[in-house]
Formats: structure tokens, C-alpha cells, sequence
């Protein structure tokens, strides 16, 4: 009796031990598949976190390009006044000059992300890059980029409404009368602030297309992990 008592008792443990190695397996598994879950989301965002900043990057490009041409037509304008010389060019540069750039930033993945937390990337370093591109260089760069808007509002606008024949965007600015407008000096101290202000934010643009850079090889060093 006391020998099947013994072996009823040891069949009774290898049970449970068996049972438990189970649940010890199936929760081992759900882990792994949790990982994956987790691996292959982290994969999908950065994905899309990558192509916004793909655009990004091709946009600020675009205007810092604006900018820096509108700055050097600056200098040619200023020499060929300075000489005397008022022709037609001078027309089509300010038509570059006196403009703005325009940039916004596609960061519905960015946002996506925050809404489910950033400890989705696995990478520390990668996340404050990635916070660091949005919620610091963006911040600078739309600043910069807005003074420039508020002086071509406040300081260009009226005088082409009292000076200018014809404005088109990008294209040509018209003077009624190209010498006297460009005989007073405050036509001179107005487009040398204006080249000033918008060189001002040239760092910034310069900056985070640097940023972008930046977390487009870490993220994609990240991927291939």
C-alpha cells in the first residue's frame, strides 16, 4: 500500500512539474511573440519616421537654397546701385529677394510615435535625436523663418504698395521708379536688414538638415541590428 502510495505521489509531482514546464514554455513563447510585435512595429514607425524626415529634408533644402540665393542677389543688387546701373535685373532679383521661405514639417509618424510612447524605439540614443529634431531644431527653424515673414509684412508690403508698379511672387518686383526708389537710403538700410534677418535663420535651416542626417543613419544603423 505504502509503495503505491509512493509512486500515486511521485506521478502526482512529474504532473505538476510537467504542467508547469509547460506554462514556463507558453509564457516564454508569448514573450518572444511580444518581442516580434514589438520589434516589427518599432521597424514600421521608424519607417515612416524616415520618410517624413526624407521630405523634410528635401523641403528645407529648398528653401535654405531660396535663402541663401536671395542673400547673394542682395550683395549684386546693392554693387549695381551702388554704380549707378538700375536695369531690368534688378527686377527679377528682388523678385527673389523680396519674398520668404516656407516650411512645415510632416510629423504625423513623429506624432504617432509620442502617442504611443517613445520607449517603442529601443534605442536611447536614437529617441533623444529624434525629440531633439522635433521639438528643438523645428522650434528654432519656425521661429527664424517667421521673422522673416513678419518683416516682409510690416516692412515690404506697404512699400510695394506705394513703390511698385508690379509684384509677382518669386518673379519680379516692378519700382514705378527704379532710380528714386533706389536713391533713398532707405531702400538700401531696408534690403540689407532684410538680407541680415534672413541670414539670421540660415544656422538654424543648416541645423537641422544636419539633425536629419543624424538620425536617419542612426535609425537606419538601428534597423539593420
Amino acid at each position: 500500500m505504502e509503495n503505491k502510495t509512493g509512486k500515486y505521489f511521485k506521478y502526482a509531482i512529474g504532473e505538476i512539474v510537467l504542467v508547469v514546464i509547460g506554462i514556463l514554455i507558453a509564457l516564454q513563447l508569448n514573450n518572444w511573440n511580444d518581442v516580434r510585435k514589438d520589434r516589427n512595429y518599432e521597424q514600421e514607425i521608424l519607417l515612416l519616421i524616415n520618410q517624413n524626415l526624407k521630405n523634410d529634408s528635401i523641403a528645407l533644402s529648398n528653401e535654405l537654397f531660396k535663402a541663401k540665393e536671395a542673400n547673394a542677389l542682395t550683395d549684386r543688387l546693392i554693387d549695381q546701385v551702388g554704380s549707378g546701373n538700375y536695369g531690368d535685373s534688378l527686377n527679377i532679383w528682388m523678385g527673389k529677394i523680396i519674398s520668404f521661405e516656407i516650411f512645415r514639417s510632416q510629423s504625423s509618424a513623429f506624432e504617432i510615435l509620442k502617442s504611443k510612447g517613445l520607449e517603442v524605439i529601443s534605442s536611447k540614443e536614437l529617441q533623444l535625436e529624434l525629440i531633439s529634431y522635433y521639438d528643438e531644431n523645428l522650434h528654432y527653424t519656425y521661429e527664424a523663418l517667421e521673422d522673416v515673414k513678419e518683416s516682409f509684412k510690416e516692412d515690404w508690403v506697404p512699400i510695394m504698395k506705394t513703390e511698385f508698379l508690379d509684384y509677382k511672387w518669386r518673379e519680379y518686383a516692378k519700382p514705378v521708379d527704379s532710380k528714386a526708389f533706389f536713391e533713398k537710403q532707405l531702400t538700401l538700410s531696408l534690403f540689407k536688414l532684410y538680407q541680415e534677418n534672413r541670414a539670421s535663420g540660415v544656422p538654424y535651416i543648416e541645423g537641422a538638415l544636419e539633425k536629419i542626417s543624424r538620425i536617419r543613419e542612426l535609425s537606419k544603423k538601428h534597423m539593420n541590428d
